[in-house]
């Protein structure tokens, strides 16, 4: 089973692109962030069409989550039920025996801002949130953009970015605490020296210089760990035409 993540930046605009690539790569499922469109905007029809379902959690915005799937899409739960949130991060769903936790999580903007307290309250709600929901579900993978690049090997000047959003220690021990539940960073075990970058910013030529970030993760549950058997970043749709700041990530498992 093929599962992927991708922040597509507006969905609206990298429509064509996404419906492209699910050609190209053939997920199982796909879950995207940063929709950028309001629920009711959302083109269903479109997956339908190409054979897909859907379930989304849309706002306007910056905000916005999707999960797309070849299978059937069962007992999705939309936000983290007790954390009170304006903003859309997160929809949940069970496919194929699988808890698929899509979530966009905060950025931050800076350290000393408010809107990173609000990320430090966020993740501390998400580790609640996950902690539950790994006792109910064996076989879970919670995925997305989490805006967190958790060691240096991720970054492509650490020096440059240390304490910084994004690379902070606490934001760090954030990522940590998820990875504590017992959860696995895929990527990462399957590629442990590669920086792998996910995110490069649209300016001053980054990703042909290569010099990005990697935000974007798939974490999984020990009984969906063992079953990993590829993880990689497709840098190709970075290289598009107006493209996403993101790329694609996708795990298999057998």
């Amino acid at each position: 089973m093929k599962i992927a993540t991708w922040n597509v930046n507006s969905l609206k605009v990298r429509l064509p692109q996404v419906l492209d690539w699910l050609k190209q790569q053939s997920p199982d499922v796909l879950v995207l962030q940063e929709l950028k469109l309001e629920h009711h905007q959302f083109p269903e029809e479109a997956f339908r069409n190409e054979g897909f379902q859907a379930a989304w959690n849309g706002q306007k915005t910056y905000n916005g989550v999707a999960i797309i799937s070849k299978h059937p899409i069962e007992d999705v739960q939309a936000d983290m039920p007790a954390f009170a949130d304006e903003q859309k991060r997160v929809i949940a769903a069970s496919i194929n025996g699988i808890r698929i936790v899509d979530v966009y999580c905060v950025n931050g903007e800076a350290i000393d801002s408010d809107k990173y307290i609000y990320k430090q309250h966020w993740f501390t709600a998400l580790q609640h949130y996950m902690q539950q929901v790994l006792a109910q579900h064996e076989n879970t993978v919670l995925l997305g953009d989490f805006n967190i690049a958790p060691t240096d090997i991720d970054v492509y000047d650490p020096e440059k970015w240390r304490g910084k959003i994004l690379c902070s220690a606490a934001e760090r021990q954030w990522f940590q605490n998820l990875l504590d539940l017992g959860l696995t960073d895929s990527l990462r075990l399957i590629n442990p020296d590669a920086p792998n970058f996910t995110w490069w910013d649209y300016r001053m030529n980054m990703f042909r210089r290569k010099l990005g970030l990697r935000i974007d993760h798939i974490l999984t549950s020990p009984a969906l760990t063992v079953r990993l058997k590829e993880a990689a970043v497709d840098t190709a749709p970075r290289g598009w035409e107006r493209p996403s700041d993101h790329a694609p990530v996708y795990a298999v498992f057998g």
